[in-house]
């Protein structure tokens, strides 16, 4: 089974692992740029954004959902600087469903590798066991979902008491943003049987599955490289 390490560390298979590749040099472009224009709110907002994209790819996640993250995370970075939730209506509505269930998706994953929570293949996929986890699962999608867009919520107060005034926070907009992150999160948790699947790991598993299939086969077989090319056994002469 590969490391956390080994699994960061592999090599870009295709093409969007490569441009999730290229969005994760971009954030950490981002992070200098911030120090470089903007302060320290800046600095930390982008280095978040530059975290979220690295976590995909340490978890192995299937190439479209590691580039999903890593856009919606900068996105969503870039748009806090740019003050773009103000400056647009109903953006931070949009923002919230999109990242909220994404990032939500990413902690079941984290907590199933972590043993927290069972998946339904874990079960058996069958039965009362399969449908409770898989219903498991999605409750712990909107759990996630909603204590991270409560998070989110806190940080903007903070921002707005602490830091600068001119960031926008208020009841319609707080309880507008949790209800949007938690269907975003619902959405999320229906779909988990695509968003975590094919990843690196379950490729690796397969072709390591299928090399100890074809090697039994051959064993099974008793037939060396005649009977592959012309259908009858060796004959061995003593």
């Amino acid at each position: 089974m590969s490391t956390v390490a080994e699994t960061f560390l592999r090599r870009p298979h295709g093409v969007l692992e490569y441009v999730a590749d290229a969005v994760r040099v971009v954030a950490a472009l981002s992070v200098v740029v911030a120090g470089t224009g903007w302060g320290v709110v800046e600095i930390a907002v982008l280095m978040l954004a530059l975290l979220g994209t690295l976590v995909p790819r340490m978890l192995g996640l299937r190439a479209s959902v590691d580039l999903m993250v890593g856009v919606a995370a900068l996105g969503a970075a870039w748009s806090s600087v740019f003050e773009l939730y103000t400056r647009v209506t109903g953006y931070d509505t949009v923002v919230h469903f999109l990242l909220n269930g994404l990032l939500a998706a990413v902690f079941v994953v984290l907590a199933r590798r972590a043993g927290w929570i069972a998946s339904a293949g874990e079960t058996g996929g069958r039965g009362g066991a399969g449908h409770s986890a898989r219903v498991g699962s999605v409750l712990m999608t909107v759990a996630f979902g909603l204590a991270a867009g409560t998070l989110w919520e806190m940080g903007e107060w903070a921002g707005h008491t602490l830091v600068d005034s001119a960031i926008f926070v208020g009841y319609d907009d707080t309880i507008g943003d949790l209800a949007a992150g938690g269907l975003g999160s619902l959405l999320a948790g229906l779909a988990l049987p695509f968003l975590v699947g094919g990843d690196v790991r379950g490729r690796a598993a397969r072709a390591s599955s299928s090399g100890a299939g074809a090697g039994a086969d051959a064993g099974a077989d008793g037939r060396g490289v005649d009977a592959v090319g012309h259908g009858r056994p060796r004959v061995h002469h003593r």
